[in-house]
């Protein structure tokens, strides 16, 4: 059941949110239709995952999420988050704009594995690494593993900050979430 169920994500919605946000790019589509496309796959996701059966569930492990504060683009975030969910992930997306902070609460409040955050512009990556240098002056860097993605994002910059892991997709995503929760 979980296979089609993913089968369904990754072969029909995750290619059909690819295709929009390729038209997108080439000015073929506008920021209400990413939207209402973003909110459509969400919302087979969570059909997805209701028709999992209880049994048939294992959570992964717990993963916090959010765009970083200063950016407001989360259609990225939002495919990150049907995928984690349709994987068996329990996920807590904490939207956009999310301060250092408020990360660091809601991470300790959820129990959180990993702690994801996204960065669309430039200019707000430096938020990633401010959330890195915040947990090590905590003594919370060893509880949380951190996962950075985002358009600007680079596993150089991953290295840089000292984050666990860099994602460049939505797939590799759920890839590299499983690898830090380890077995």
């Amino acid at each position: 059941m979980l296979r089609k169920n993913l089968g369904l994500l990754n072969q029909g919605f995750i290619p059909g949110i690819n295709k929009v946000g390729d038209l997108f790019d080439v000015g073929m589509r506008f920021i209400p239709e990413l939207i209402l496309s973003a909110n459509a796959m969400q919302n087979a996701a969570d059909i997805i995952n209701a028709a999992i059966p209880e049994n048939d569930r294992q959570v992964q492990g717990r993963f916090l999420i959010g765009t970083v504060q200063g950016d407001v683009h989360d259609i990225g975030k939002t495919i990150v988050v049907s995928l984690l969910k349709a994987s068996g992930f329990e996920v807590k997306d904490l939207g956009r704009d999310v301060s250092t902070d408020r990360f660091i609460k809601e991470a300790e409040d959820f129990n959180a594995d990993i702690i994801g955050t996204s960065s669309l512009l430039t200019t707000t990556m430096p938020a990633q690494q401010k959330l890195e240098e915040e947990l090590k002056k905590a003594g919370l860097k060893e509880r949380y593993k951190t996962m950075v993605g985002g358009a600007p994002v680079t596993q150089r910059w991953a290295n840089k900050i000292g984050a666990d892991a860099f994602a460049e997709n939505a797939s590799a995503c759920v890839r590299l979430a499983r690898e830090l929760v380890g077995p």
